[in-house]
């Protein structure tokens, strides 16, 4: 691969994210950097003063832009107090500046809140919550190990808009073990009934370093899977709701801009334990991922440096790492954008490209390049072509 090199001079948009690593219970099939802890134990104080010197090192990133948005994730961002959301908020805010219409997402367990923490979010600067329900059936929420029962889910929404939210997420597994179609939509149909902005609908998956892989459970078959999958997409689009990546559907002008941020290659700052980001760097162009300090107790121990690891994206490895993230786009990227964001000449990817539109997993519209329906059946396998 050949780099540029013209000067850049463009930079993506930026957003925060925020990783709150604790929650009440671990769940079996949960690979996310989280810990259990009880909530009365939360060090909320040194959290807050680690966080701080977290981003003090990070704020020379932004190169003056704003932030576009801010996400917190976990663990259980909702354990915090609202004071502590706001202080962070007021801190990014104060280091780096929001653009006029930041969206600010908090990541929240139907088990830990209630309408007075909703209400509290939203005084502290929240304007979007992404409410984990997984399902409404008391057996497969057991199953997951979730805190949370049926009829907690079902109160989340509620509780939301009655705090002044119109904007949240709600997030909803499916091939959960023993979940049948019937059971699969009957949730699908539930959710849709709590009138949410958005909802992330996404296939339970077995990982590496969780209970579930250790213990696999029994999953539906695939014929089940697929038929949950052609019977819930048509059951979203008809409530209303479009897919705009793998995994998200949204009400009109209610896409998660956060995480298109991410899908769109954007940039980003971590802070938190274990809280990962991707920077552009100009003169030289440049582009970085970097990593904190993992463990909480690490993160916290006042007498160890806050380290930020930081790994150049190769020039022969930015295809994959641009195309990892926008192939999940129903609607693709500008095909111009390739280059300018990687720094690298479309010349060198076209190959490849036309390969695989040949084979019916890419095609181009208008300027745009997208996964075709096949491709995104076999999107591993297409984007094993960008790995070297």
């Amino acid at each position: 691969m050949t780099e540029i090199t013209t000067p850049r001079t463009h930079l993506p948009p930026l957003s925060a994210y925020v990783h709150v690593p604790w929650c009440v219970r671990k769940c079996p099939y949960c690979d996310f950097n989280s810990h259990a802890l009880d909530p009365g134990q939360i060090p909320e104080t040194d959290y807050l003063a680690r966080l701080f010197e977290d981003l003090q090192q990070d704020t020379s990133l932004a190169l003056g832009r704003p932030l576009h948005s801010v996400f917190f994730g976990g663990g259980t961002p909702s354990l915090l107090s609202p004071s502590a959301i706001g202080q962070i908020l007021t801190e990014l805010e104060r280091r780096i500046g929001f653009s006029d219409d930041c969206e600010i997402t908090l990541e929240a367990n139907p088990g830990t809140v209630d309408e007075a923490h909703f209400r509290g979010f939203r005084d502290a600067g929240v304007n979007r919550l992404s409410i984990g329900i997984q399902s409404f059936n008391d057996a497969h929420l057991q199953r997951l190990g979730r805190i949370h029962d049926r009829n907690q889910a079902l109160h989340a929404g509620d509780r939301a808009r009655a705090a002044g939210f119109d904007n949240f997420n709600l997030d909803l597994m499916h091939g959960l073990p023993d979940q049948t179609e019937a059971d699969a939509l009957a949730d699908l149909n539930q959710a849709i009934a709590l009138n949410p902005s958005h909802l992330s609908w996404y296939q339970l998956t077995i990982e590496p370093n969780t209970e579930f892989y250790r213990k696999p459970p029994v999953l539906p078959e695939d014929d089940t899977l697929w038929a949950i999958q052609e019977a819930g997409q048509s059951r979203l689009a008809e409530a209303g709701f479009s897919q705009y990546e793998v995994s998200a559907y949204a009400q009109p002008g209610k896409r998660c801009q956060h995480n298109l941020n991410y899908w769109g290659y954007g940039d980003y700052i971590g802070i938190g334990p274990g809280a990962h980001g991707k920077v552009t760097r100009t003169s030289p162009f440049d582009i970085i991922r970097t990593r904190k300090t993992r463990l909480p107790k690490d993160y916290l121990n006042r007498d160890r440096l806050l380290i930020r690891h930081e790994e150049r994206v190769a020039i022969e490895d930015r295809p994959f790492d641009y195309f990892i993230n926008t192939l999940r786009l129903v609607e693709g990227r500008p095909a111009e954008e390739f280059s300018r964001v990687t720094g690298l000449a479309w010349a060198e990817i076209e190959p490849t490209l036309i390969r695989l539109r040949d084979q019916g997993m890419l095609e181009w519209e208008h300027g745009s390049l997208r996964t075709t329906d096949r491709g995104f059946l076999y999107l591993n396998d297409l984007l094993a072509h960008w790995l070297t």
